[in-house]
């Protein structure tokens, strides 16, 4: 998409600001270097983000999110063109990472826990996004491609627990590249998978794929997931009725569930070979093990 097509998209968009002679760069994905739908909009005034928007996300913006609040960029408002949807939302200065250090860790928590304490307990807000109807058919789904007793086991008691656990504003793709950093704050990006779920489904998805190894596409060392797990329970959970006890079991069967989504595409696709299949398989057993084994 040339710079002439998104300004056509940018001056739909009417909230008094000029943007002829704004300066438009893409983002790129820290996985693959490739380009996102996704742009840097920087005018005399402020800078922007434009993006192609799929799903609910405008919706989730408008419903949670209509009124700047903390851990979340302001909205600006949504457009369509050519059948295509655009957000325009703040750009925020800082850096997104895939490592996830103490410090980083605690400005995340306390982004997610400002909005989880303000929607904790509230209905589905009018169905707005992922509902958990349609959360639950997918993680049913995914349990049935484990191909193994002791995880299908583990993975049965997760779909029990997921159930009943307490809900509120969830971010269900919050890998630590979903968020950024600043010296005084984080913001947490790309809400549209977001909705009204089990309150650990943000935090399990953030720490589950770190690793404490070089070479880990997201780095976390140990004592750090130990300390945000302890901070989250401390700051939110705790004053919530949830025994620490509780809290970790069902976050253990949280994180469980992130492992298996791995072993879920290998055994699906019939393809063990698949990239990450066979580590994720040992981590999901080692992990169900010390589940049983390890008293909290």
């Amino acid at each position: 998409m040339n710079d002439i097509l998104i300004k056509a998209v940018l001056n739909s968009f009417n909230i008094g600001v000029n943007f002829k002679n704004a300066a438009i760069t893409p983002f790129f994905n820290l996985e693959d270097g490739g380009e996102y739908n996704v742009w840097c909009v920087k005018t005399s005034e402020k800078s922007f983000v434009l993006k192609q928007s799929k799903g609910k996300e405008a919706d989730i913006y408008r419903t949670f999110f209509s009124d700047p609040v903390c851990g979340a960029p302001v909205f600006y408002g949504a457009a369509c063109a050519d059948g295509v949807k655009y957000l325009l939302i703040e750009y925020i200065a800082g850096e997104s990472s895939c490592i996830l250090d103490r410090d980083s860790a605690v400005k995340t928590l306390d982004a997610l826990i400002s909005l989880q304490e303000k929607y904790w307990g509230v209905s589905e807000e009018g169905r707005v996004g992922v509902s958990f109807s349609e959360s639950l058919e997918s993680r049913i789904n995914r349990g049935k491609y484990l191909k193994d007793p002791a995880l299908e086991k583990a993975y049965s008691d997760f779909i029990k627990t997921y159930r009943t656990v307490p809900r509120t504003l969830c971010h269900d793709d919050l890998l630590p590249f979903n968020v950024i950093v600043s010296p005084s704050s984080a913001t947490l990006i790309d809400w549209e998978y977001a909705g009204i779920l089990p309150y650990p489904v943000s935090l399990a998805r953030l720490i589950a794929h770190t690793e404490e190894k070089e070479n880990a596409f997201f780095y976390m060392k140990e004592d750090d997931k130990s300390f945000a797990i302890d901070y989250y329970f401390e700051k939110l959970v705790k004053h919530k009725g949830v025994s620490y006890e509780e809290y970790r079991r069902t976050l253990d069967l949280f994180i469980l569930y992130e492992y298996c989504e791995w072993i879920m595409l290998g055994n699906k696709y019939e393809d063990a070979d698949m990239d990450r299949f066979n580590s994720y398989l040992k981590k999901a057993k080692e992990h169900v093990y010390h589940m049983t084994k390890a008293p909290r």
